[in-house]
């Protein structure tokens, strides 16, 4: 049950989901199981550092467009001109 629902976390790049259930980590008993387990952990490894990968470039990419968007920004007052 407990690789089954691991299987889906990855399938679905569900980050909670997979926190979820490495906080409950069963004991496995066959061998194969822990094969298993072991292979499925190791995507699951491998899915969070790409994610984190996706996100810092993205994040990259946001910060060089906020920079170009100020940089052509026209200077304006911040003080209301108001002459009687």
């Amino acid at each position: 049950m407990w690789l089954t629902r691991l299987k889906i976390a990855i399938i679905e790049k569900n980050t909670v989901k997979l926190n979820e259930l490495m906080d409950e980590l069963p004991k496995l008993e066959s061998e194969q199981e822990i094969e298993e387990a072991v292979y499925l952990l190791r995507e699951a490894s491998e899915l969070i550092y790409t994610l984190k990968d996706e996100t810092s470039v993205s994040m990259k990419l946001i910060k060089r467009n906020l920079q170009f968007l100020r940089s052509t920004d026209i200077p304006t007052s911040k003080k209301i001109d108001i002459k009687l």
